[in-house]
């Protein structure tokens, strides 16, 4: 069986689904396992709970049954949608809940906006524009949630180059630089921006033209929020939505004493996605690159291969069970993994440009079935 999510509900406008919320004692939010969707989760939530309106939040994976026995009144899902969804945002899930909040009436926290929309690849400059005017600003270097250089340029998965996964390789390449301190409240614009053009060069070097563009996510960050720099807020999130959904919920709801928990989880997912990544057997094709390997976050490894080591315009990221597909040169990627897995008996979800899948085959005939839909 194979689909393109799950039947989706009419995306509503932010006034019509503001006076549906306003109209409900109970509301259910359910969130797609990514930081956006996490991020519009938790500016939802805020926004219900301070007009005192009883809400369920929570994470539902890619192949999860999002059905609970709560009964709600509404019940919005922020993502692909699910089947018994009364509302969907399934575009820019953070941004769209943020304009929602302000129908509302309420205060949305623009920097968990923000990060979720940076999360999501697409910065909404209505967000953006809050965000500097409740005082935000930019600053050269990178976007890592934690004040250790090494730490953040190891583990962060806005980037993927030779130091990636490894901490001990980050402090090697830091320390060419020859900088006073890798700490980040010591260095200078200056030291930033020395770090940002190794960064750069490092993770171009060798690459396909699109890593120019991917890594200008990971540079030039707006510094605050509850991390180091609002974009490491956005990893954080990504992480932590699909490697530990319920520290997630709680770190979109703005919980205190999540901090670390959530940092210790994006470590480990970002860990799982680098050796991945570096461990891959891959094959190239026609337009197709593939990667395969042993257990791992399939969606962030293959996003990572997509926009910095694919040298064709699809990449397939392949392990036991669980396959993820990315188009960068704007094909419908997902309609290719429907027919793929139609042709395996196995499942599809997804839209546009990116794709899950789950299947009961090996593997190689997964890849052959998406050679023959490509």
């Amino acid at each position: 069986m194979s689909a393109t999510g799950r039947d989706q509900a009419p995306a509503p406008s932010p006034s019509d689904l503001a006076a549906a919320l306003n109209e409900s004692a109970f509301v259910r939010l359910v969130s797609d396992a990514t930081g956006d969707s996490l991020a519009g989760t938790g500016v939802l939530a805020r926004a219900l709970a301070a007009d005192d309106t009883p809400f369920q939040a929570s994470v539902v994976g890619p192949f999860a049954n999002p059905d609970r026995t709560t009964e709600a009144d509404v019940t919005v899902a922020l993502g692909a949608g699910h089947s018994t969804a009364d509302h969907t945002l399934s575009a820019q899930p953070a941004a769209t809940a943020f304009a929602v909040a302000r129908e509302l009436g309420a205060s949305p926290d623009p920097v968990l906006a923000l990060a979720g929309t940076i999360a999501g690849g697409d910065v909404d400059g209505t967000v953006a524009d809050a965000a500097e005017r409740s005082g935000l600003e930019r600053r050269p270097g990178l976007a890592v949630p934690v004040a250790d250089i090494a730490d953040g340029l190891a583990h962060s998965t806005l980037l993927s180059g030779p130091f990636s996964g490894d901490a001990e390789a980050a402090r090697t390449a830091l320390a060419e630089l020859d900088l006073p301190s890798t700490t980040s409240a010591d260095l200078t614009d200056d030291g930033h921006r020395r770090v940002a053009s190794m960064v750069a060069l490092a993770v171009t070097e060798d690459a396909p033209e699109r890593a120019t563009d991917a890594v200008a996510r990971g540079l030039h960050p707006y510094a605050g929020g509850p991390f180091e720099t609002v974009g490491g807020y956005a990893d954080v999130l990504d992480a932590v939505a699909r490697e530990a959904p319920g520290t997630g919920i709680a770190l979109a709801l703005g919980h205190e004493g999540v901090r670390e928990s959530a940092l210790s989880a994006w470590r480990t997912h970002a860990s799982d996605a680098h050796r991945a990544v570096a461990d891959a057997t891959t094959g190239r094709y026609d337009g197709l690159f593939v990667a395969r390997g042993d257990a791992m976050p399939v969606g962030t490894v293959a996003r990572l291969v997509a926009d910095f080591h694919a040298p064709e315009p699809v990449a397939l990221v392949v392990t036991d069970g669980e396959a993820a597909a990315r188009a960068t040169d704007g094909r419908d990627v997902a309609a290719t993994m429907r027919a793929a897995t139609d042709d395996i008996a196995g499942e599809t979800v997804g839209q546009g440009d990116r794709a899950r899948a789950q299947f009961d085959v090996p593997t190689s005939e997964l890849i052959e079935a998406f050679r023959e839909a490509v």
